[in-house]
């Protein structure tokens, strides 16, 4: 027998390009889901979004208010992230937020204080729920590719139209520029990738164009405790075709990398591509990671998976305020002291 269950109401808050062009559109198709409300600071764009997909505009303290909600998913500008995530967990509501939790890692430990913190949030690192990411780290974890010593990882993202109207992204109030867009997800999947070990030193040069309030460009080495190395290049403006995500990783016994997803190992009978074959999708891999992420978000609201308190985004943002500080500076920083 079929047992009927309610659906889950989630809420929207924040009805910008990431919550037209990813959020809303999955949510609308997944079964058991209900996009109950849509919120903006912009109340026009939050009723035309919301009559799109037959839901309802709502300030925030209604929703807040509103015991039929049970889910939010946090879609504001970064600065805003910490406000919305504590309301939203003082409420009662689970709550999925897109990255960063906060801006610093002061930020995050407050988040993380706050009742249910560590049953009902989520961070939408969306990057660690590629099929082709899970499949490289597995072979790390399983220790497959012997001691993984050293991880190169990027995102460089082709110069946008020139006349563009500025973005809350490039405010230095917001958190920081390419560093903090990009760099911020890739961090995260390398050290995700590693196991999140302990930081030791960061060393990091930013570039910001002439009357930019925020660097466009961003490289970084972050040495890791294990004598393992990241290296992370991100950019706003790169000139070419196409963007260019990548991910490599060098092990005493094989190599691996993004994308396509390779795995390589050094066998008696010779060199060996082990990479699994993955599953063919209609998706591409980036739509197919947050559909991932959403699906899980709603398990955990079900009951069905366990949300677990996101710590590493304390290490995270440490790390990132280190670069930070070691562009400013010109000079490599000291993580130990975290």
């Amino acid at each position: 027998m079929t047992v009927h269950r309610p659906p889950i109401r989630v809420a929207v808050i924040g009805a910008g390009a990431i919550a037209q062009v990813v959020h809303l559109p999955i949510l609308s198709r997944m079964r058991g889901v209900e996009i109950a409300a849509v919120n903006d600071r912009d109340a026009h764009t939050a009723r035309t979004i919301a009559d799109r997909y037959g839901s309802r505009a709502m300030d925030a303290e209604r929703i807040w208010g509103d015991a039929s909600i049970q889910a939010v998913v946090v879609c504001t500008p970064s600065h805003r992230h910490e406000e919305n995530v504590r309301d939203a967990l003082a409420a009662g509501k689970y709550v999925l937020c897109e990255k960063p939790l906060a801006l610093t890692p002061d930020a995050v430990e407050r988040v993380l204080a706050v009742d249910g913190a560590a049953d009902r949030l989520m961070v939408g690192m969306n990057q660690r729920f590629r099929p082709d990411a899970r499949a490289l780290r597995s072979f790390v974890v399983s220790g497959e590719l012997g001691d993984v010593y050293y991880l190169k990882t990027g995102w460089l993202s082709r110069t946008k139209p020139t006349g563009r109207l500025r973005s809350w992204r490039q405010m230095r109030h917001t958190g920081g520029g390419a560093l903090m867009d990009l760099g911020l997800q890739m961090l995260d999947m390398a050290m995700w990738t590693f196991g999140y070990p302990k930081p030791l030193r960061v060393s990091a040069h930013t570039h910001t164009p002439a009357g930019a309030e925020v660097e466009d460009s961003a490289a970084l080495l972050l040495r890791l405790e294990g004598d393992r190395l990241i290296n992370l290049e991100v950019t706003w403006s790169l000139i070419s075709r196409r963007d260019r995500q990548f991910m490599h990783l060098l092990g005493t016994a094989g190599s691996g990398s993004l994308s396509p997803l390779q795995v390589f190992r050094q066998m008696d009978s010779g060199l060996v591509d082990v990479a699994p074959a993955l599953p063919p999708g209609t998706e591409n891999i980036f739509t197919a990671s947050y559909r991932n992420e959403l699906q899980n978000f709603i398990e955990v609201v079900r009951g069905e998976q366990k949300a677990g308190a996101p710590g590493e985004h304390v290490r995270l943002m440490r790390i990132m305020e280190g670069a930070y500080r070691s562009a400013a500076e010109g000079r490599e920083i000291d993580l130990t002291g975290e």
